[in-house]
């Protein structure tokens, strides 16, 4: 494997994760850092919060009940709150009913840090949240959503 010139203008080194990778062994010249003059990214390219950081570290919400079907709306007497921008866009969508899933998609949120600010909302009062009575699903909705994933394909 040869590595590039780290020289070389039409190749110039770019930072990464490793940067001491960047230009080859640490022989043939090592690390550079990029030149003072050198713009930070844009905040498109910069990374999106991890999913740990969203929720503080929980894995498991508080209410079990949620389930990504579960539909959710604003809270009749919802007061401003001061929120997180996530959970701004979770009650943004809310004023119809939404799924958990389809919030999960629309905000492009894991859907597990989606059930965590749901509960979280739900819990602050922002939220209701409509739950399913039943654990199984009506026989002739399974056989709808089969023939329409076959449809599909």
């Amino acid at each position: 494997m040869t590595y590039p010139d780290p020289d070389d203008p039409a190749h110039p080194a770019r930072p990464s994760v490793r940067p001491f990778l960047q230009s080859g062994p640490l022989s043939a010249g090592g690390y550079r850092p990029a030149p003072q003059d050198e713009q930070p990214p844009a905040p498109e390219q910069s990374a999106a919060l991890r999913p740990f950081v969203i929720t503080s570290g929980r894995t498991n919400g508080a209410d079990p009940d949620i389930g990504m079907e579960t539909q959710v709306t604003v809270a009749p007497g919802a007061g401003p709150v001061r929120l997180s921008p996530e959970m701004r866009a979770i009650v943004g969508l809310c004023f119809e009913p939404v799924s958990v899933a389809e919030i999960s998609a629309r905000l492009r949120l894991h859907l597990g840090v989606t059930r965590i600010l749901v509960g979280d909302l739900r819990a602050a009062g922002q939220l209701d949240v409509h739950v399913l009575d039943n654990e199984t699903p009506d026989p002739e909705t399974i056989m709808r959503v089969i023939r329409g994933l076959r449809a599909i394909t």
